[in-house]
């Protein structure tokens, strides 16, 4: 299975032009960008969200 990451919005970006041979690897990318954010600290309006589909 190859796997994406996709912008909620539709919109393209460096994260969703590539693949992944697994959706652990697409998992770790989006962990390393929004990991360290915690609820209380997050300005909801401003994140862009981000869903993993298989290709």
């Amino acid at each position: 299975m190859i796997y994406k990451i996709i912008r909620i919005d539709g919109k393209e970006d460096d994260f969703t032009s590539q693949t992944f041979s697994n959706y652990a690897d697409a998992y770790d990318l989006l962990d390393k960008l929004y990991g360290d954010i915690c609820c209380s600290d997050a300005d909801y309006e401003d994140i862009t969200y981000y869903d993993i589909v298989e290709d």
